[in-house]
């Protein structure tokens, strides 16, 4: 079976380095005024989670102020790309990043990429969980790998878009488990609230999402948790993982911050600054574990590096999943 290791995908090696809890009034750092957050997807996604999970530690701690979020959906997040490089801002300004937008960049032969964006910081890293509806007969990882196996193509997965990390994970996870990634059909979504309107209503047999865009319905019951793709049971997150359903496999996403082409000097050095202090605060490891979110914080340098390695690694995995040729 194939198993995705945590260099391989990116997966946060063991606990970071004990940081003290500096309180953000110590921290000498001046409020960024203004400052614009673009989510390259629909209201309730992955990236529209952080970007409002950053716009309450940052207020709450007056890192920054008057904080506008921008979604733009389309294209698995190369729309909203494409609309932020060629835009002109005025503010301070960056853009939510991560494994999706890199995969779609790829699947989709985007005329934009990333590499005229400026890194800013890496920040997290997420589990994805696969869910049926509470009435589904698929109970556990068995009953799932069985009914894939019976007919791969009558077995529908919804997820986001082509070449993110829920088309990915499913293709791989369908590779592990002997079945020909080619053959899944794969419903794409906008967006989390698409997913879980999608899978609620039963127009999909599983679905594939971060935890925390499931979280209220798992514990409502409304929705069955099957398994959770990180290589160990998260903390406060009763889910097994794949490898404990039987199928040796495993994956974590990511998401980041980059900045404008040709982004002034001042303004990177006010938001690197200003992320530097907000991962530091008591309000920012809490928004990490209620969100069942891993700390995966990279400084600009260190996330520029990641990202040309990523690239390559992505591109593997899309590859192995029979996605791209």
């Amino acid at each position: 079976m194939t198993t995705i290791t945590r260099r391989t995908f990116s997966q946060l090696m063991g606990a970071a380095a004990a940081v003290s809890m500096i309180g953000v009034s110590s921290l000498a750092h001046a409020e960024v005024s203004g400052l614009e957050l673009v989510a390259p997807s629909s209201p309730g996604s992955g990236y529209d989670q952080l970007a409002r999970a950053m716009q309450a530690v940052l207020q709450e701690d007056k890192l920054a102020s008057g904080i506008q979020i921008q979604n733009i959906a389309g294209g698995g997040g190369t729309v909203g790309l494409a609309q932020f490089i060629t835009s002109r801002k005025r503010n301070p300004s960056a853009l939510i990043v991560g494994f999706a937008l890199v995969g779609g960049i790829l699947t989709t032969k985007s005329a934009v990429n990333l590499s005229t964006l400026v890194p800013l910081a890496r920040l997290m890293g997420e589990a994805n969980v696969i869910v049926v509806p509470k009435n589904s007969d698929i109970k556990n990882m068995a009953d799932l790998v069985t009914k894939l196996k019976a007919n791969p193509k009558a077995f529908a997965w919804g997820g986001g878009s082509i070449g993110g990390i829920d088309h990915v994970m499913v293709g791989l996870l369908a590779k592990a488990a002997g079945v020909d990634p080619t053959q899944i059909n794969f419903v794409v979504h906008a967006g989390g609230g698409e997913v879980m309107a999608s899978v609620l209503g039963g127009h999909v047999t599983a679905a594939v999402s971060g935890y925390e865009e499931f979280r209220g319905q798992i514990e409502s019951g409304d929705l069955r948790a099957i398994g959770i793709s990180s290589p160990e049971r998260q903390p406060g997150i009763g889910v097994p993982t794949f490898k404990e359903g039987g199928v040796d496999f495993s994956m974590i996403n990511w998401r980041g911050l980059m900045g404008p082409p040709n982004m002034p000097a001042a303004d990177k050095k006010a938001i690197t600054e200003m992320v530097a202090a907000m991962v530091k605060s008591p309000a920012w490891k809490e928004a990490l574990e209620k969100r069942g979110w891993l700390d995966s914080y990279q400084d600009a340098a260190q996330f520029g590096t990641f990202l040309t390695e990523e690239t390559a690694r992505v591109e593997t995995a899309l590859k192995a999943g029979g996605i791209i040729k």
